[in-house]
């Protein structure tokens, strides 16, 4: 099944010196794109073989991650290497609060927990946007491009399996209204990646924290699974 946090279009196997940056990205984070795609928890989630609570404990997780990312867009709005990314159609926090509010019910922000890799991979985002433009940007496309991909079978997956209605409650995180086209828009989107304005050694430091995106983003996976194991 496609993780929901990777951007899942075809690129070739192995890119040239002279290869779009935004396809040495995809070549490079291959691996780590299988291995989230073969997570046991996102399996069994989009499986239907977890219940809603799983689920709901999941968009929790997703709430801390996508706050410290639009804090980051926040601090980084004036960034001349950040900013063209930090478009305001992408913004997810106020639908993720919708999902909550409709799973988890009344008060649930005061009773919301990280898990620790959740944690750990909020303050590194936090870390990028104060300290390193272009590092966020590897954790901007890596979970914004995905959610735009992947996240679609997500949401289908989870309209079915809990009766969400199409594109309302429980769902809204992965319903961009104000992107009428999502294969143009990523279409764009990586047309800025490939014009970032960075040399050749920040682009593979910049690439290795795509690849740290994708370890943060498996390491949650990897406690989701631990704290919803399917019983025998």
């Amino acid at each position: 099944m496609p993780s929901a946090t990777s951007d899942t279009s075809a690129t070739p196997d192995a890119p040239s010196a002279a290869s779009p940056f935004s396809a040495v990205i995809r070549a490079a984070t291959r691996a780590q794109h299988q291995e989230a795609h073969d997570s046991t928890f996102m399996d069994d989630l989009l499986g239907g073989r977890l219940g809603v609570d799983a689920y709901a404990r999941y968009t929790e997780q997703l709430w801390f991650v996508y706050r410290a990312l639009e804090e980051g867009a926040h601090l980084l709005a004036d960034d001349s290497v950040a900013a063209p990314f930090t478009r305001t159609e992408l913004l997810r926090v106020a639908s993720l609060e919708q999902d909550l509010d409709h799973l988890l019910g009344e008060g649930w922000k005061e009773r919301a927990t990280a898990l620790p890799a959740t944690a750990r991979y909020a303050a590194r985002v936090a870390e990028v946007a104060r300290e390193w433009p272009a590092g966020y940007v590897a954790h901007h496309y890596t979970r914004y491009l995905g959610d735009l991909s992947g996240g679609q079978v997500v949401r289908g997956v989870a309209e079915k399996t809990w009766g969400f209605a199409r594109k309302g409650d429980g769902v809204r995180f992965y319903v961009f209204e104000g992107i009428d086209n999502p294969a143009a828009f990523k279409r764009e989107y990586r047309e800025l990646l490939d014009g970032l304005a960075v040399d050749d050694l920040e682009k593979q430091r910049v690439v290795e924290e795509c690849r740290t995106a994708f370890a943060l983003n498996i390491a949650v996976f990897r406690e989701l699974g631990d704290a919803f194991p399917l019983s025998a």
